[in-house]
């Protein structure tokens, strides 16, 4: 005899966050790949330099949660494309301080502008506290601060 299963995946928390995160993050995939060829860690690479400004690669891993291989790896492709510059720091030669090129902050100011108009698209579903406690849980969850 078999034990009717309970466990509804449907409802599983990491799997409908996981799914959600997956869906916007597909569809807002197709603008920083058409307008510039870009992957998601290479378009989260370009946003942290565009909001905070000059970061070494060891900055926005921490900051962005992403691993040091897959940063090197967008930093190379962005340099390779103009939209960073790298420049070694005088006391650490392991280090490289990056920056965004003029090309970069053109791309970043583009893309910031999509990125605002695709929130909003999604934003638009919900009602305003809606929009609102949803924001703060999802904060609450990843660990930003509310």
């Amino acid at each position: 005899m078999t034990e009717k299963d309970d466990f509804a995946l449907q409802d599983f928390l990491p799997f409908l966050l996981n799914r959600a995160a997956e869906e916007c993050s597909l569809q807002f995939q197709t603008q920083y790949r058409d307008r510039y060829g870009m992957l998601r860690m290479e378009w989260r690479v370009l946003f942290h330099l565009g909001i905070y400004g000059s970061m070494t690669a060891k900055e926005i891993g921490a900051r962005a949660k992403i691993h040091k291989t897959k940063i090197s790896r967008a930093v190379a492709k962005l340099s390779d494309r103009r939209f960073v510059a790298r420049n070694r720091d005088q006391n650490d030669r392991r280090a490289e301080h990056l920056s965004l090129t003029s090309a970069g902050e053109a791309a970043y100011r583009d893309l910031r502008s999509v990125a605002k108009t695709y929130d909003e698209k999604l934003t638009a579903q919900f009602s305003t506290e809606e929009t609102v406690i949803l924001r703060r849980l999802l904060r609450k969850l990843s660990g930003i601060e509310v």
